[in-house]
């Protein structure tokens, strides 16, 4: 900004860009996603590196997870 309180134009202009810019990038789904999926890989990464018999212990919960929820699907099908 001048050493007015008063901003010049060009600031104002460069204030909204950068906030348009800011909700785009907020509302912008794909982005996020990819954002999210690169956290969760990070995320991942780190938690190999320093605890693997966690990573392994997940991936058993989430098969296990899986695997109920299969069988009751099948279970409440044959009972039709």
């Amino acid at each position: 900004m001048t050493g007015t309180d008063n901003p010049s134009a060009e600031e104002v202009r460069a204030e909204l860009v950068a906030t348009l810019n800011a909700i785009e990038d907020k509302l912008n789904v794909p982005k996020q996603v990819g954002k999210a999926t690169d956290r969760a890989k990070a995320k991942i990464a780190e938690l190999r590196e320093e605890n693997p018999q966690a990573l392994v212990g997940g991936a058993a919960a989430v098969a296990l997870a899986v695997g109920a929820g299969v069988w009751a699907v099948a279970r409440a099908v044959l009972k039709r």
